[in-house]
């Protein structure tokens, strides 16, 4: 869940921002305080052309009944066949990336394993896949390395082979520390199963660990979710990513929804003010116990921050293999540092491991790259540094409209959102995307 296909358009669970016209309370304490370090060098903030990869593993046990996205529960011949295709589309990388006029990196200083649940595969399957990389790619040696899990999927021979095959970070799909929200949605772990998980990933070496949560599951109330907050707190793991969910029209329980039926618990999806209080509760909450927020979606004790997902949030280069994921590479033949080569795979799962499918390429020009380093950058918690960024002067229009609405606000050097801006996001990140013609 924590760990997005690199698409600048598609989410597995909805972002704050969409759907609230309203301000709730905010906590008063600091944004910026905690991320002076963002201009040093080494710092994951700064822009580089080290590369970061990510793995799309599209299986499940189980499928949520709010997800849309391409993943499932497959057969053990279709695993197979599609980490046979996913090892030669790593292999064919470079050849792919200078076919698009794309910069090509061999030095990776993250690799995220995403999906679906990449712990679904067998022991040999995770190992062929971070051979695969290591062969084609230099990974370097503080590289972080994290592998999506599902809480009970963590067997031995798991583990085993995710140590062997340099993990160093866990993200845990745990939406909640409620069974009952739990089931309601599909998912076939219990909250123990998470605090079990963490201990054995402790013991192994692995400290470096997030939790999902997700705000308006069904079921939820005030209550149940300060409890949630309660268990991720006293778990002492260093990320967590929070979530609202955005029920999409296409899953099971959106379809639901629309319908107005009451399968998939659909009649027990908390209202959107709640899930607003919810988030704006989990905000305050994290920064008391020293886990603040530094992007929308997503908290960090110092130093714990994703390094990879990092990389899309401030467009440093990164490689996407397998079922839907995206890349982005800076072109090679242009005069300017803005440009960029954005690539999607397919979502057709049969077109995929056929090897049927090309990458779709969109060339990033300087309006659009200037445009997407504005809604990327302001994601941040820190925000935009409007000495060091020339493209904020492109907007100043937008921003002085935007600051006298009440959505941005200067921080020092820093350009921000607001505490109202933040949970309007989407409509403030729109005024950055100019129409096209026509």
């Amino acid at each position: 869940m924590e760990g997005a296909n690199g698409s600048l358009g598609k989410v597995k669970v909805g972002k704050p921002g969409f759907h609230f016209g309203r301000s709730p309370g905010w906590p008063d304490h600091p944004i910026l305080g905690s991320f002076n370090h963002a201009t040093t060098s080494g710092s994951p903030y700064n822009r580089t052309t080290v590369l970061g990869i990510y793995v799309s593993v599209p299986f499940c046990r189980s499928k949520c009944s709010f997800c849309n996205f391409a993943s499932g529960v497959f057969s053990r011949d279709k695993m197979h066949a599609y980490v046979a295709r996913l090892r030669e589309e790593i292999a064919s990388a470079e050849a792919l990336a200078m076919a698009f006029g794309a910069k090509f990196e061999r030095s990776i200083d993250s690799i995220y394993l995403g999906g679906g649940t990449p712990t679904t595969l067998a022991p040999d399957q995770l190992l062929s896949i971070f051979h695969a990389i290591r062969d084609q790619f230099d990974v370097r040696p503080e590289a972080e390395i994290t592998v999506e899990c599902a809480p009970g999927t963590l067997r031995p021979e798991i583990l085993d082979a995710l140590l062997e095959g340099g993990t160093n970070r866990i993200s845990l799909g745990t939406q909640s520390f409620i069974n009952e929200e739990i089931k309601s949605v599909g998912r076939l772990h219990t909250a123990e199963q998470t605090l079990t998980d963490i201990g054995t990933l402790r013991a192994a070496g692995i400290s470096n660990i997030n939790v999902d949560l997700i705000a308006g599951l069904p079921h939820q109330t005030a209550d149940t979710w300060h409890i949630s907050l309660n268990q991720l707190a006293q778990s002492g793991v260093p990320h967590a990513s929070v979530y609202i969910l955005e029920v999409d029209e296409d899953s099971r329980l959106g379809r639901e929804l629309m319908a107005g039926g009451e399968r998939y618990h659909a009649h027990h999806v908390p209202d959107s003010d709640l899930v607003a209080d919810l988030y704006l509760e989990a905000i305050d909450f994290l920064d008391g116990v020293g886990v603040p927020q530094y992007e929308i979606s997503n908290f960090a004790g110092p130093g714990s921050e994703s390094r990879h997902n990092l990389k899309y949030w401030t467009r440093q280069p990164y490689l996407g293999f397998g079922l839907d994921a995206h890349s982005m590479l800076y072109a090679s033949n242009t005069s300017t540092k803005l440009e960029c080569i954005r690539l999607a795979n397919t979502d057709d799962l049969a077109a995929f491991s056929a090897g049927s499918s090309k990458p779709e390429p969109t060339l990033v020009d300087d309006q659009q790259a200037s445009e997407e380093i504005m809604f990327l950058g302001l994601r941040l918690n820190r925000g935009i540094d409007v000495e060091g960024e020339p493209v904020v002067q492109h907007f100043k229009q937008q921003i002085g409209e935007l600051c006298n609405a009440g959505l941005l606000e200067q921080c020092g050097t820093f350009l921000r959102l607001t505490p109202q801006g933040r949970l309007l996001s989407n409509e403030v990140f729109e005024r950055f995307i100019a129409v096209p013609a026509g």
